[in-house]
């Protein structure tokens, strides 16, 4: 494999005025690289760092240390639409209000390959007709985005960021708002990403069973920094997630597929104070 993104002592620091002087939250150095092709998850606890690195990695902030490389190439120094072309993000919720239908939507994904045109080609909408037929909402492309339920309107923005065509997706809780059904197709459909479209899928993550069950690697952060890093098994081990986490787990193979699952270990007085003791 070859490394399409790659981080080189980034740092990142921000002051939070609410904490008091001198407690600002910092990120790094972090060191790693994405390989591509590959299907890379970034998992840790609230206020471990996770959407800073995100926003690194598709340049919406600048680190204050340090270095992202895309391809081999200083982000910093691309032009934003060669990014656009290459990077496509799909974040945990659409923005609102958003008077767009899903195919409106969907189309947005191609407008990189053309910012000077203003409507759209033949290709271009049998990309979008594809991509929504791969989300399971090409039966919803007239409808206006606000009248879907949330599962259905992450699912039209995983259309957009397909239809993009880029060489590296980012997705941000990508399951947060799909039943066990949709969870189920939308792991199935970033395989087959991967595998047929030869597209390199990062992840972040809560659902540490989904990004054990899909994930070729998964980087655990925890207050900025990289706790561990390395295929699931490894880096899902009990003792480092109850240090990032600050909660008792178990963590055991699963009976089907030989990847690690995770559960909280209730004590009986958390389990009283859940209403369960």
């Amino acid at each position: 494999m070859t490394s399409l993104v790659e981080l080189r002592r980034v740092e990142f620091a921000y002051p939070h005025p609410e904490r008091g002087p001198g407690r600002g939250f910092a990120l790094g150095p972090l060191s790693f690289t994405v390989e591509a092709g590959e299907i890379f998850g970034v998992i840790g606890p609230n206020s471990a760092g996770k959407t800073t690195l995100l926003r690194l990695l598709t340049r919406v902030l600048a680190p204050s240390a340090g270095e992202v490389r895309l391809d081999g190439h200083p982000i910093a120094r691309l032009p934003r639409a060669a990014v656009a072309r290459d990077v496509a993000v799909v974040p945990q919720e659409a923005p609102r209000p958003f008077p767009f239908t899903v195919e409106q939507l969907v189309l947005m994904g191609r407008y990189p390959h053309a910012p000077g045109r203003f409507f759209e080609t033949g290709e271009d909408l049998a990309i979008a007709r594809e991509a929504m037929t791969a989300t399971g909402v090409l039966a919803l492309a007239g409808l206006p985005l606000e009248q879907l339920s949330g599962g259905e309107r992450q699912r039209a923005m995983l259309a957009r960021a397909l239809a993009q065509q880029p060489r590296l997706m980012v997705l941000d809780e990508p399951t947060s708002h799909l039943d066990l059904r949709y969870q189920a197709e939308t792991a199935a459909l970033l395989r087959r990403v991967r595998a047929g479209r030869r597209m390199t899928v990062l992840i972040v993550s809560h659902d540490l069973d989904l990004a054990a069950e899909i994930c070729d690697r998964l980087l655990l952060l925890g207050e900025g920094r990289a706790l561990r890093l390395g295929p699931p098994a490894d880096v899902l081990e009990g003792g480092a997630l109850e240090a990032a986490f600050g909660c008792p787990v178990a963590v055991a193979p699963d009976p089907a597929t030989g990847r690690p699952t995770v559960r909280i270990r209730w004590s009986d007085a958390a389990a009283a104070a859940d209403g369960r003791g």
